[in-house]
């Protein structure tokens, strides 16, 4: 007897139906074959079914069972055909009424029967909807993945003879209730305040830019002063993420298998810190199964680079393309996929290798050559796609004794504040782009063929940003990135037009001078 059963495979961050066919054949001597370019976890599976099948007091047929996934030229990986294989071989010997047309299984089996986490979930519930499934049944722990999903019905299995059961009628499961992304958003507590950092008036205000905007930033500073701090501040004050972006987000993690169980959705904006041994893999994505690494998972959120200079040149190097384009795209000998990277780089280092050059508080033991190396592990192109560069320097032992003494002294805004007046300026930035039709978020991610409909210069900003370029030599790329931070530093002062003031404090930041470098 033949069965079908709806299944699902997650290609990038993208699905594609998979229909289990099987064919159980009493005419020939008893195997269990699986076709249809199934990848070793796939092929284990034929264990994990057999087992599972016995486990829960079901007869597993003696015959010549075989397994066509289909379409047969894609590659299937992992074990998420476990469910829909055993309910396949309960249909196909008569043990179960094939009712089950309008119905995807998604899910790996332990051997006793019961579905572990799998990944993938919320890809597959999009596909389903796309391809107009009604009923979708995932292990209990991603349910909510596909939950927050309209238009279909998320079933929650915490085993197979619990859907076994339900197939036939005995034991009804419960449809799991619509997650509303409304209903879960919650206010998130964040570990460091913006209040609590002492001095550094100038890096807030640059932070505040970089948030507003999303823009790339850049800081060189002494051991101490504040770098790592202020960059762990920043989740703080970014945004609070719409649907579109919780979604795209959620994706990226289901596919990883790291989305949190307890809520579905990733309702807050991504940190990432990978440390500086990381791999070119590990940062930007692939390797044998091709998953998304740490620029993807940093998408719409933050990819917080400490001690840059200490990264690899590759790895470094690596980051160019995905910092203009917003996507990274992998490509290997099992094939080429695309995952998003929109990500916010900070990206902190000392200003030589001991740390303390140009500092006034202690002396530098560094060479010229030293120096000179140091410096030169971070490449021109790198830097240049770096629309914010600051110096952070150390703060006065005074203002840390009068802070000590006197907490309420140096009393300033808090995140809340920063982060509410950062929404206004985002909401400004939306409502600008949907009148001329532009499918971005922020400033940050204008391509240049936007910059003359979006920001108009006057012609005292055109000369001033002109004189400028002249003499400090900047790229184009720099121009219009300098273009861009005014902008959003016009968006929060509620400005409609770019002034000279807003092109002078965006050139400010641009000084690679004073970073160094």
């Amino acid at each position: 007897m033949l069965a079908k059963v709806l299944s699902g495979a997650t290609v990038g961050l993208a699905s594609v139906l998979v229909e289990v066919e099987v064919d159980i054949s009493a005419r020939s001597l008893p195997s269990f074959t699986i076709v249809g370019l199934p990848g070793k976890a796939v092929e284990e599976s034929k264990e994990r079914v057999r087992a599972a099948l016995q486990n829960i007091g079901a007869k597993f047929p003696e015959h010549r069972i075989i397994v066509n996934l289909t379409p047969a030229d894609l590659p299937k990986e992992g074990p998420a055909y476990d469910l829909p294989i055993a309910l396949g071989i309960l249909v196909a010997s008569g043990q179960l009424n094939p009712a089950i047309k309008d119905s995807l299984f998604l899910g790996e089996l332990s051997l006793d029967g019961s579905l572990r986490n799998t990944k993938g979930g919320l890809s597959v519930a999009l596909m389903a909807k796309e391809k107009a499934i009604k009923k979708v049944f995932l292990p209990e722990v991603n349910i909510k993945e596909a939950a927050v999903v309209r238009g279909i019905e998320a079933y929650p299995v915490s085993s197979l003879i619990e859907l076994w059961h339900h197939l036939l009628g005995q034991t009804k499961i419960r449809r799991q209730p619509l997650v509303r992304f409304e209903e879960i958003r919650k206010k998130q507590l964040f570990e460091f305040d913006l209040s609590e950092i002492v001095g550094q008036e100038s890096a807030k205000r640059v932070l505040e830019i970089a948030a507003a905007g999303n823009h790339n930033l850049f800081m060189s500073g002494p051991p101490g002063a504040g770098k790592t701090l202020l960059s762990r501040t920043l989740p703080s004050i970014l945004p609070k993420m719409t649907e579109e972006e919780s979604l795209e987000t959620t994706k990226i993690y289901s596919v990883a298998g790291q989305t949190p169980i307890s809520e579905g959705l990733i309702t807050y904006r991504p940190f990432r810190s990978p440390h500086h041994t990381v791999s070119r893999v590990g940062l930007i994505g692939g390797g044998s199964r091709l998953q998304p690494g740490e620029i993807s998972l940093a998408h719409r959120g933050v990819l917080f680079l400490d001690e840059f200079p200490e990264f690899p040149r590759s790895v470094l190097e690596a980051l160019r393309q995905p910092m203009e384009d917003g996507v990274i795209q992998i490509t290997r000998a099992a094939g080429t996929l695309e995952f998003p990277a929109k990500f916010l780089l900070i990206a902190a280092a000392n200003p030589c290798p001991c740390g303390y050059y140009g500092s006034a508080q202690k002396p530098c033991r560094c060479s010229a050559g030293q120096i000179a190396r140091y410096k030169k592990r971070i490449s021109g192109p790198i830097i240049d796609r770096i629309d914010l560069q600051i110096n952070v320097p150390e703060v006065k032992v005074e203002k840390l004794i009068k802070t000590t003494e006197s907490p309420e002294s140096e009393k300033t805004e808090n995140s809340s504040q920063v982060q509410e007046r950062i929404q206004q300026a985002r909401l400004r930035q939306l409502k600008r782009f949907r009148k001329y039709c532009l499918p971005v978020f922020n400033n940050g991610e204008l391509t240049n063929k936007h910059l003359k409909a979006v920001c108009p210069l006057d012609i005292p900003g055109l000369k001033l940003l002109h004189q400028a370029v002249s003499r400090l030599g900047l790229s184009a790329r720099a121009y219009y990135k300098i273009i861009k931070v005014a902008r959003t530093i016009a968006d929060l002062e509620d400005s409609d037009t770019i002034q000279s003031t807003h092109l002078a404090e965006a050139l400010q930041y641009r000084l690679s001078e004073e970073v160094g470098l």
